[in-house]
């Protein structure tokens, strides 16, 4: 009897809601969680890709997706998803270490390096230290959505962390307009 209730508890709670909601979709399915999520996603949001070793984030609004998948192959998906979206464009940040990795310590850093240049020659990008960023991550991830998506990638300080901007309405326009409400 009491091997029974066990069971029935263990199936029970691997059933429930919050448990499967927890779950991440299969890596075969992540182009199509970024296709569904872009629409949904919006100013302040966030979406980073990040390297194999990224931690597991256990704030509720991080989701978190195994790609299997190589860095800028996801990064090109991704950047593809933004800009074809009528609402939101990229704002890119790096981590300002990237720079200062060598390739004894980090074999094919260097090469990173010069492809991810060529991928984002197009975009400004902001440098911010590791920590500065992951921390404003935490917070944001506190109100709004994040979505990580973790590469086959084995080179630190190579992540691509991209927040969401209105497309649509610019910094200037928010400024012309808060100087008329004055």
């Amino acid at each position: 009897m009491r091997r029974f209730v066990l069971i029935l508890l263990a199936a029970s709670a691997l059933s429930s809601p919050a448990f499967i909601a927890a779950q991440a979709p299969a890596p075969a399915d992540w182009k199509a969680a970024v296709s569904e999520s872009i629409p949904l996603l919006g100013h302040r949001n966030w979406i980073l890709i990040v390297d194999s070793a990224y931690p597991l984030q256990s704030s509720p609004g991080v989701e978190t997706i195994g790609t299997n998948a190589s860095h800028l192959d996801v990064l090109r998906y991704v950047l593809g998803a933004v800009n074809n979206s009528i609402h939101v464009r990229p704002l890119i940040y790096m981590d300002k270490e990237l720079p200062f990795v060598s390739d004894d310590d980090a074999p094919g850093v260097s090469a990173y390096r010069e492809q991810i240049q060529k991928l984002l020659a197009d975009y400004t990008i902001e440098s911010m230290l590791h920590e500065r960023v992951i921390n404003q991550i935490d917070e944001t991830s506190k109100e709004f959505h994040v979505l990580v998506l973790k590469t086959t990638m084995t080179i630190p300080y190579s992540s691509v962390f991209i927040r969401l901007d209105c497309k649509y309405w610019s910094a200037d326009a928010e400024k012309r307009m808060r100087a008329r409400m004055h």
